[in-house]
């Protein structure tokens, strides 16, 4: 919290930018920093080379652990208690005078600083509104709470947008400083005038000579308060908005698989990272063609934000559309990686990606073995859940790079087949790897897929299946982050189901 002055009344030589006002009286949690592109780029093109070594057993969350102590930092303290910061813009010294006097009478905690005019007020309010962005909750709190401009002070405009009301003072002074609270001065015969000033954008007017300390105290801070008041509506505007359009994204991102006929039962869930309203770049669909095999495919844009889900939005419904049009393995993956070259806001966004391809077994044969194709473009492997509740990863070998690092048209990056078999009631976990980049306690070390197949083994131990035990498995990598995950996480349960299609 600034110094303050003394309270008393300042001699009126005072310089323009002093400061003046009477004197007001009187444990933190860490969070994981997103990766960057480059550690993200790295990861992507990582494979296994093998068995991995044994690791230690992760530990379970605890739900017992002690309620963290009580806060003392500054930000406990209420808004009420700072002091008002406010920026006088009068040319008249003894008018200045006579408004730091009375602010010393009222004994508001304010803070005064006085400027002789516009030029000199904007140098002073240009660190409050840096790039033009609101504070939010630092209003009445850093820089300038309020600004009290008097209106027959000139304006010193070069090219005033509009000389003709006596307001361009003001319309300068809200375009420049749009998220301080004003108040302004006139005289008695210009109370019009003020009124014109309320209904162009300030918070309030005072007229000069009716003007005592406690009015003048009331007045800027019900201002301060009413800027606070509409700042809130904003942003609450701004989020209506936001949650709009991500309702649209999460429509074309999350789409509903299209399976008919194919016997699955089809759990999916995603959850975005920090619980952030706005959705990333991780996306999934599945559909089954004309001669019954089922593809299906999960994916993750680097990075967050709407031209990350933008992308991811592109990528899946191309991958969809050229599924239709007959395109299967690398070829599709080449044409995909074309669209996101075209599509890509910057050379540094690349896109991992997970596709597979389960062939229709005999037709009368409910037990038959199922041939299936996996390609995947820098993205973890997905997990074979046993009947003995041992899931396995599927080998990663022939993975490729991500879609965006290499140039695919000279034969830098391939993504060759993995071709497996699927044993009568199998199912299969695709997931983007927010799921197994948590850490585990206060540490650095991560989940990883091992501690992931662990994690689900337990959870299928316990009874769990489809829709429980997704959700079950998501909330414990949670608990062991202790907290949510900071990137997005998307998840589907891919199952044999011989009666009909069940979606999760």
């Amino acid at each position: 919290m600034p110094a303050t002055g003394d309270g008393r009344a300042p001699a009126a030589a005072d310089p323009p930018g002093a400061q003046h006002g009477a004197r007001p009286g009187g444990a933190s949690e860490r969070s994981v920093p997103e990766r960057s592109a480059s550690d993200r780029s790295s990861a992507a093109t990582r494979q296994s080379a093998g068995p991995a070594t044994a690791a230690a057993p992760i530990p379970h969350p605890r739900s017992d652990a002690a309620p963290a102590a009580p806060s003392t930092t500054p930000a406990s303290i209420p808004a009420s208690a700072a002091p008002l910061k406010l920026l006088v813009i009068e040319d008249d010294a003894s008018d200045a005078q006579l408004l730091k006097a009375a602010v010393a009478d009222s004994g508001a905690p304010i803070e005064i600083h006085w400027t002789r005019g516009l030029d000199q007020a904007f140098a002073l309010l240009a660190p409050g509104t840096r790039r033009g962005r609101p504070r939010g909750s630092d209003l009445g709190r850093g820089d300038f709470s309020c600004v009290l401009l008097d209106l027959a002070a000139p304006a010193d405009l070069p090219h005033p947008s509009d000389p003709s009301d006596g307001l361009e003072g003001l319309h300068e002074l809200l375009r420049r400083a749009p998220h301080t609270a004003v108040v302004v001065l006139t005289d008695a015969a210009g109370a019009e005038l003020g009124a014109a000033a309320v209904a162009a954008g300030a918070q309030d007017f005072l007229v000069k000579n009716e003007t005592d300390g406690p009015l003048l105290a009331r007045a800027l801070r019900y201002a301060v308060e009413r800027k606070r008041a509409d700042e809130s509506q904003r942003r609450l505007v701004e989020a209506e908005l936001r949650g709009q359009e991500n309702a649209r994204l999460q429509r074309h991102l999350l789409p509903t698989p299209l399976l008919d006929g194919a016997n699955l039962s089809f759990t999916r869930r995603y959850r975005p990272g920090r619980r952030r309203a706005l959705l990333g770049g991780d996306f999934y669909d599945a559909v089954r063609t004309e001669d019954g095999t089922v593809h299906v495919v999960i994916g993750d844009v680097c990075g967050h934000g709407p031209d990350e889900a933008a992308l991811g939005v592109a990528l899946r419904i191309a991958w969809r559309t050229l599924v239709f049009a007959g395109l299967t393995g690398e070829t599709l993956l080449t044409t995909l990686q074309h669209v996101l070259e075209h599509e890509r806001r910057s050379d540094e966004i690349f896109a991992t990606l997970c596709m597979l391809s389960i062939e229709p077994g005999e037709a009368d044969a409910p037990g038959a073995v199922e041939r299936a194709r996996l390609h995947l473009a820098g993205h973890p492997p997905p997990l074979l859940l046993g009947e003995d509740h041992t899931p396995i990863g599927l080998p990663a070998d022939h993975a490729g790079p991500a879609l965006g690092l290499l140039p695919c048209d000279d034969g830098q990056a391939v993504w060759p087949a993995h071709r497996f078999e699927l044993s009568p009631g199998w199912r299969l976990l695709l997931y983007t790897d927010g799921l197994i980049e948590g850490r585990i306690g206060a540490g650095s070390r991560r989940l990883g897929q091992d501690g992931l197949a662990d994690l689900i083994g337990d959870h299928q131990s316990a009874g769990l299946t489809r829709g429980r035990l997704v959700d079950s498995a998501i909330a414990e990598v949670e608990e062991l982050n202790g907290g949510a995950l900071t990137d997005d996480v998307a998840v589907l349960l891919l199952e044999r189901n011989p009666v009909q299609l069940i979606l999760g």
